[in-house]
């Protein structure tokens, strides 16, 4: 039983960790706007603007080591995966902001029914954007 389990976490370790570390960084995105916004009395909107920017470093951080495994650390290509990746989390998160208001606004679905599909569609647009593009094998 123990090796069929080891041999799934072995199969899926890509995404499994992709998944634990997405959690990680939403802790460390609300934790920093808690210390920015409520500890440090900075206004809101830049307290946000703070903890996204925290979260999408450690998430790059956390995705190019533990994730993709990408063990490529000149300076350069580093550079251009962590300017891909802000670039590419900076797209889907204004998708997620016009289809939050197209899907609440204009097609009248219920506001939360609309954030986890159009969350969904933002993490599996992500973990594609990391792995085809972003972190993608260089042979």
């Amino acid at each position: 039983m123990l090796a069929k389990i080891c041999n799934i976490i072995r199969m899926y370790k890509e995404p499994l960790a992709y998944v634990v570390f997405g959690i990680l960084t939403t802790v460390v995105n609300i934790a920093v706007y808690y210390l920015m916004s409520d500890v440090m009395k900075i206004h809101y909107l830049l307290a946000n603007i703070i903890a996204w920017i925290c979260s999408v470093l450690f998430a790059f951080l956390t995705n190019k080591i533990w994730v993709f495994e990408s063990r490529l650390w000149q300076g350069k290509i580093v550079l251009a995966e962590m300017g891909s990746f802000f670039l590419a989390r900076a797209a889907t998160g204004v998708m997620d902001m016009l289809l939050m208001w197209m899907l609440v606004d204009i097609a009248a679905v219920e506001e939360m029914i609309a954030k986890v599909a159009v969350n969904v569609l933002v993490i599996v647009l992500n973990y594609v954007a990391s792995k085809q593009w972003i972190f993608r094998k260089k042979i």
